[in-house]
């Protein structure tokens, strides 16, 4: 049985509240996770929380202790995903040329996008009762792509007049059709390659 709390006294001369968690409700917690993310990415409609807990192969009840709310697992996972999103940008960078690394970031920002998609209408209402608070996420993106377009600038891969932002606007146009209209992953990805041409030094003139 899958236990996140279990009985026994807290550390002497620290507060029981206050005590660390214990490492299998962490890997719990962490598996949770990890699951819902690919359910949301996924889901067509409402995702199941029991499902969640199934596939992660815990009972409801551990769910519910670390999210007692829908809106908390939700919040959990947007904010892992942003996470990834914006934090991988020194990764890519040190691993391809910095065009490159924004054609494959552009891929993990598309996969970010598809997986708040599932979780829109959660995030939409927990934003407006404040049950879930509002991330800075349109600033947070616009500085990994601003990293991203700096360091292909001084390579001489990648346009220097390109405002962040603009270059932001055109991929959630293109992120935002493809969840609205029968667009075939093909047509997106044909969409991201004109994206790139135009913050290619020969776009110009």
């Amino acid at each position: 049985m899958d236990s996140d709390d279990p009985a026994g006294a807290a550390p002497q001369g620290k507060p029981r509240g206050a005590r660390a968690p214990r490492a299998d409700a962490l890997r719990n917690r962490d598996k949770l996770v990890r699951v819902a993310r690919t359910a949301f990415a996924a889901a067509d409609g409402t995702v199941s929380l029991e499902g969640i807990a199934r596939e992660a192969g815990v009972g409801i009840g551990t769910l519910y202790r670390h999210f007692p709310a829908r809106e908390d697992l939700v919040e959990a996972v947007y904010a892992a995903e942003l996470d990834d999103v914006t934090g991988s940008v020194p990764a890519l960078l040190q691993e391809l040329p910095p065009d490159a690394a924004l054609r494959a970031w552009i891929e993990r920002y598309a996969a970010f996008v598809a997986t708040k998609r599932g979780m829109l209408d959660t995030l939409r209402a927990g934003w407006a009762s404040g049950r879930i608070a509002t991330p800075a996420t349109r600033e947070r993106i616009t500085a990994a792509v601003a990293t991203l377009l700096a360091a292909g600038a001084e390579a001489g891969s990648l346009r220097p007049d390109v405002e962040p932002d603009d270059a932001v606007l055109m991929l959630m146009g293109i992120f935002l059709a493809a969840g609205t209209v029968d667009s075939a992953p093909e047509q997106t990805g044909r969409l991201i390659d004109l994206v790139m041409a135009a913050l290619r030094p020969t776009a110009i003139g």
